[in-house]
């Protein structure tokens, strides 16, 4: 209801005549919601606008499976690829899902993470935000056993030189096709059936001074996402690789 203009005045006055305290505690009793919206609508479009003005569009995903690298090895992988294949590409970034630990052996300490881990690459796959992958030898057989990986002769067979250059490292895993462990546990099976194919999906990479040169220990592994709707830029990434390995 509108209050009548005198009505408004001695509401003023009064409020001028207010000690800061009461002041502050009346503004808090009748204002209270109203400033808590104004801020929570401020605080929403500051995100919006901040999303917008940072946003910048994925060329690549990338994904460092059961592998940690340090700054310059991290800048390698993402900010100097994106200057060789354009120097020009500012709005455009290699995003990378760091630190992603799979493992079918987790024990009770690391469990949750390897579960957490798991369900993120699960969500970057199926929403095909995810095109290439650096795995140790375990996240390389989860990765392929799972069917995760895209076979490589078949991608690279669009790019003779670099099919060419490639294919002293290509290595082949199995994919699993079939398996009834689940009735095997549920007793609707009498034997554990598995049936599996070999398959070209990886690239042996820890010989590649890319890698050798970080300090990688043991085996390093380098696939392309089945799902990947990036695969000219995943061929892309892989040359920018291969001309490292020389």
């Amino acid at each position: 209801m509108k209050l009548p203009e005198r009505e408004k005045a001695a509401h003023r006055a009064a409020f001028r005549k207010m000690s800061a305290a009461e002041k502050l505690d009346h503004i808090a009793t009748y204002y209270k919601w109203p400033i808590l919206l104004a801020l929570i609508a401020l605080i929403v479009l500051g995100s919006v606008l901040h999303r917008q003005l940072t946003y910048r569009e994925p060329a690549l995903y990338l994904a460092l499976v059961n592998v940690s690298v340090g700054e310059d090895m991290e800048k390698a992988l993402t900010e100097e690829y994106l200057a060789q294949r354009d120097p020009g590409a500012a709005g455009r970034a290699v995003y990378l899902y760091r630190d992603l630990y799979l493992s079918d052996d987790a024990d009770v300490l690391n469990h949750e993470y390897a579960y957490a881990s798991r369900m993120k690459v699960m969500g970057a796959i199926q929403s095909q935000k995810l095109d290439v992958a650096v795995m140790n030898r375990e996240g390389y057989d989860l990765f392929s056993s799972n069917g995760f990986l895209l076979e490589l002769p078949e991608l690279l067979a669009a790019d003779p030189a670099l099919e060419q250059a490639l294919a002293p490292y290509l290595t082949q895993n199995s994919v699993v096709l079939s398996d009834n462990g689940i009735e095997y546990q549920l007793g609707e099976a009498e034997t554990h059936d598995v049936v599996t194919e070999e398959a070209a999906n990886a690239l042996s990479a820890g010989v590649w001074p890319r890698f050798s040169d970080a300090g990688f220990s043991g085996e390093v592994y380098v696939g392309v996402l089945a799902n990947s709707p990036r695969t000219d830029e995943a061929i892309r990434y892989l040359h920018y690789l291969a001309d490292a390995a020389g």
